[in-house]
């Protein structure tokens, strides 16, 4: 980064005495930043205003908090803060040396403002020089800085240390646990018990509940147990945790996260994520080879990223001369490291009107009625974010380079194109494990989080995530009795399966295949790659197949039976989301995305796929659940080995938890009432409605399908 001038000068305006008497009023309300504050002062809370922008960013001498020159005035009324840090980075033309080159032009090398440069101007002409003054509200009353003889003591060190404190968000990326983890204290230790258990690489399940996500391996005895449960609602029931107190076993792996490079770890005693030097050792007492996972199905090696270039050049329209945009819904998100999941999502999450009304459209009330710190409200942040790429504001075109002069002379500069979601990201991922870190993660689960977060925070009448909200029918049916049971639940998102076996060039595939493993045993380089090519219909056709349902308990029968499942449409969303489950695993353990080839359709026909309901002929299978045992004490559910498991009837859980109630209450309800429907559970939560214990998740959930 260029370093320049700290600050412009300017004579003091008022003698020494008439300054300090003028700060004398505002002195309680100015504080000096301590460890732990959080310091915005190179972006504006409700904007992407930042010190580069024409109005510069004023930063709050007591919150901390920064504003663009639109937003300084709400921030002033809402709080009565008067005193004001004013930032203004400055881009000034070196002065020609005797020679005829430009001198570099500092007055003071301190650069306070850790900004990113313009690459629109040419370095060798141009510096930056950053300017900071005191604005005393309502009457924008100035004084400029340094003016360490004529300010009190206070006031200059309140300065000194804003200037000098580091970006919050530069603090929470050091912070994040890849440059943090420390080998664990058991790791060298651990002891294995040899109960010849066997891990496969796929089908995980919770051993004491029906969760088949975020799921741990423990490293001693090899117990498949669900994580904790997030502010957000997702996550799992807490179940390793609970294995760790009750067994004292430390360490446990993250199953989905093993490669050849390592696996997320965590060590319950040392209460955070950890390296284990040992943990290709400790994976294989289970059977996982990880040493072994160095080549992939398409004989290159993970840090091989020919296949990925490929597909990224394909969608990046590479070799074609395209034409630049500029304006209103033109304007690009940065990368922060890993965030281009955030930035598809929120892109395609503002091109949609009812987002756009209910944030952008709703801009002055939310800024109006914002918490005190804005950067810590979802709605805040939504419409700040959709603003900025809505508005234009952010998506200008670059000066040319012979108009460069003259724009100086008018004492404006390039605008900087883009805007960087860093607050917001800080934000919306705040208490989150895996998006609060810079590693990659899937769009799929950010976008179910985030609709999360809408619909837990309503902004007006409007819930515009109803624009996704579809139901679902799933009929089950016994196989034995040929019964069935028709259910209804909610859902955001359409996943197909990748129908591998209706590829349309088998041929050229297996030709492929064969001069793959005839290179990799010449040790030559591998044949162009050859993708298979899936027809998007055969994708719709393989969703619309049954499907097996696993431990299916047959109330017909009342045992266990044969069952099978298909979903349909009870309802479609104005704009339905579809994801195709390319991530897989081999036999071998090796996490693989699926390289195909899918032709998507301009026009998609789903109506063959609309819920018919109940037909005539059909029987339902009777309302008879398993018989249960309730115990005094939830926690013992753990310890009643005789006690018969129970599937959640989710749409009961969700018409209740549309009714306000939490959502761990509501499957507790529906469990312990046996699945007799949303009315019975609701008498059981009003029943309950004073015991603190009806909000802890389910100790143990069966695995039987009812």
């Amino acid at each position: 980064m260029q370093r320049a001038a700290l600050f412009r000068g300017g004579d003091a305006q008022m003698a020494a005495g008439d300054l300090g008497e003028l700060l004398v009023p505002y002195m309680p309300t100015i504080r000096v930043p301590k460890s732990g504050d959080r310091v915005y002062k190179t972006e504006c809370a409700f904007s992407y205003d930042s010190p580069d922008s024409e109005g510069g960013l004023y930063v709050c001498m007591n919150t901390f908090l920064g504003f663009g020159r639109e937003h300084i005035e709400r921030h002033y009324r809402k709080t009565g803060q008067c005193v004001y840090l004013h930032l203004k980075r400055h881009v000034i033309e070196k002065v020609p040396g005797a020679s005829g080159g430009a001198l570099p032009k500092r007055r003071n090398a301190k650069l306070f403002l850790d900004l990113e440069t313009n690459s629109d101007l040419n370095s060798e002409d141009f510096e930056y020089e950053d300017e900071a003054k005191l604005v005393i509200f309502p009457d924008h009353y100035e004084i400029s800085l340094p003016n360490i003889e004529e300010l009190p003591a206070l006031v200059t060190i309140a300065c000194d240390a804003l200037l000098s404190a580091k970006s919050p968000y530069r603090k929470q990326e050091s912070d994040s646990w890849e440059e943090e983890l420390q080998a664990s204290k058991h790791a060298k230790t651990l002891v294995q018990l040899d109960n010849g258990v066997r891990i496969p690489p796929s089908g995980w399940k919770c051993s004491k509940c029906d969760l088949r996500e975020n799921l741990w391996l423990n490293l001693t005895d090899g117990s498949v147990l669900c994580g904790k449960w997030f502010f957000d609602g997702s996550g799992g029931n807490g179940h390793a945790m609970e294995h760790y107190k009750e067994t004292g076993y430390p360490l446990a792996v993250k199953l989905g996260t093993i490669t050849p490079d390592g696996a997320d770890v965590y060590s319950f005693d040392e209460e955070e994520p950890v390296l284990d030097p040992h943990i290709a050792k400790h994976l294989a007492h289970f059977g996982i080879d990880m040493l072994q996972m160095q080549v992939t199905e398409n004989g290159l090696r993970d840090n091989d990223i020919k296949p990925r270039v490929s597909e990224w050049e394909v969608i990046q329209e590479a070799g074609v001369k395209l034409k630049p945009m500029y304006g209103p819904g033109y304007t690009g998100i940065k990368n922060l490291g890993n965030s281009c999941y955030l930035n598809a999502v929120m892109q395609a999450i503002f091109s949609i009107p009812e987002f756009q009304r209910a944030y952008v459209g709703n801009l002055p009330r939310i800024f109006d009625y914002s918490p005190l710190d804005p950067t810590q409200d979802f709605n805040t942040q939504m419409a700040k974010l959709g603003h900025g790429l809505l508005s234009g504001q952010y998506s200008k075109p670059p000066v040319k380079s012979e108009l460069i002069e003259q724009v100086m002379k008018e004492e404006h500069k390039p605008q900087r194109n883009g805007i960087s979601p860093r607050m917001f990201k800080a934000f919306i991922s705040k208490g989150h494990p895996e998006f609060s870190s810079n590693r990659q993660q899937d769009a799929q689960e950010f976008f179910l989080h985030l609709i999360n977060l809408v619909e837990r925070n309503p902004v007006g009448s409007e819930n515009p995530s109803d624009v996704f909200r579809f139901l679902v029918e799933e009929r089950t049916q016994c196989c034995q009795s040929r019964k069935v049971r028709y259910t209804e639940r909610v859902d955001y998102i359409m996943q197909l399966p990748v129908a591998m076996e209706a590829a349309t060039n088998k041929d050229e595939l297996i030709a492929y295949e064969l001069k793959r493993r005839e290179a990799e045993a010449a040790r030559r380089p591998p044949p162009e790659l050859v993708r298979a090519k899936i027809p998007f219909s055969a994708c719709l056709q393989a969703f619309s197949e049954p499907s097996n349902v696993e431990d299916f308990w047959s109330s017909a029968l009342q045992a266990k039976s044969a069952g099978v499942k298909t979903s349909r449409f009870a309802s479609f969303p104005e704009y339905l989301v579809v994801q195709i489950k390319k991530f897989t695993f081999g036999l071998d353990w090796i996490p693989k995305k699926l390289d195909v080839s899918i032709d998507m359709p301009d026009f998609l026909d789903i109506s063959h796929l609309r819920a018919r309901g109940l037909q005539p002929g059909e029987e339902e299978l009777p309302d008879i659940a398993p018989p249960i045992v309730i115990p005094d004490d939830p926690k013992d559910c753990m310890t009643n080995h005789f006690m018969e498991s129970l599937d959640i009837d989710e749409s009961s859980v969700m018409q209740l938890a549309e009714m306000g109630f939490p959502l761990e209450a509501c499957r507790k309800a529906v469990y312990y009432t046996g699945n007799l429907g949303a009315e019975v559970a609701f008498n059981w939560i009003i029943a309950h409605m004073e015991e603190p214990e009806k909000q802890r998740p389910l100790p143990h959930l069966g695995n039987l399908e009812v």
